[in-house]
């Protein structure tokens, strides 16, 4: 569907969840889990239903293929910036997905001291850098599922990027400090997003976009439907799909406007050597009819605002 690049991002029909991540698990083919520990990362911000939070049936899926890939243990990590992070996981239905699956199922805010690796300011535009949980920055290998959403707070975009903030502490389990005030409040928000994936690996992120938020996020919004599921090794790239795919649903001024490539988080993230520096070094793949006309229309707009 286009030339050669550097990145690649697969996209397929939506209306079967377990058929869809199987498909994209293999045609990106992840080498063997045996015997590795692996973190899953999800999307449980608040106690909403999906799109504001993973689906059962995707974090099922996701689990299912880690479990069969050999892995010697799984373990979803999550923290929720608007709720209760262990009553968001019973309610959204993930704890009984993560008993089924064989996985546990770790309340980040929870974490002593130790639980957390402390990332420092340099070069950052974090004032005294920032926790990161250690079950992200040591696992042997890191699996993300994330929505398809506008975010309202400042983040413009709530994709793959902005799904890693729940990986970091609210607060200093010492001191007391406040990451997540500092954040909200700094005019350089978006470019702290997208630093907190330079120290958090990802194998693998999947994005749910069977449907999602336009406008408003990252709990309520305007519904849309694009009935696809893409995945990539490749956040930006994954980012910049997804922003085009609100772009052709029409969305918020802020996402609409302006080179993809240019938005705060992905230009910032770029600039960390996180992925593809450019829509010309991502290339869009088709998995089957239905979604090739999809991907000529995301693709034109990639190339639009290249």
């Amino acid at each position: 569907m286009a030339s050669p690049a550097a990145s690649e991002v697969y996209i397929i029909d939506a209306s079967d969840r377990y058929h869809a991540v199987e498909t994209l698990w293999h045609e990106i083919g992840l080498p063997p889990f045996d015997g590795k520990a692996v973190a899953v990362k999800a999307n449980f911000n608040s106690d909403d239903p999906f799109p504001a939070t993973t689906h059962p049936d995707m974090l099922e899926a996701i689990l299912g293929q880690v479990r069969d890939a050999g892995a010697r243990t799984v373990r979803l990590g999550e923290r929720s910036g608007m709720g209760e992070t262990r009553a968001v996981l019973k309610n959204r239905g993930a704890v009984d997905v993560a008993a089924r699956s064989g996985a546990e199922v770790t309340a980040l805010d929870g974490l002593s001291p130790e639980g957390w690796v402390a990332i420092p300011p340099d070069g950052l535009h974090w004032e005294r850098g920032f926790l990161v949980a250690r079950l992200f920055r040591e696992a042997d290998a890191v699996i993300q599922t994330c929505c398809l959403k506008t975010h309202r707070f400042g983040g413009y975009v709530s994709l793959s990027l902005k799904n890693l903030v729940g990986a970091v502490a609210a607060r200093d389990p010492e001191d007391g400090y406040n990451y997540m005030a500092e954040l909200h409040a700094s005019t350089h928000q978006r470019r702290m997003i997208a630093e907190i994936s330079r120290f958090c690996p990802c194998d693998i992120a999947v994005m749910d976009a069977t449907e999602g938020f336009s406008t408003g996020g990252p709990e309520r919004g305007a519904r849309i439907a694009p009935n696809v599921i893409l995945a990539s090794t490749d956040r930006i790239a994954l980012d910049a799909a997804g922003v085009a795919l609100l772009r052709l649903h029409g969305t918020t001024p802020e996402v609409m406007q302006g080179r993809i490539f240019a938005m705060d988080p992905i230009a910032r993230a770029a600039e960390l050597e996180i992925g593809v520096r450019s829509a010309e070094d991502l290339r869009l793949v088709a998995l089957d009819s239905e979604s090739k006309d999809l991907v000529l229309d995301m693709r034109r707009i990639l190339d639009e605002t290249a």
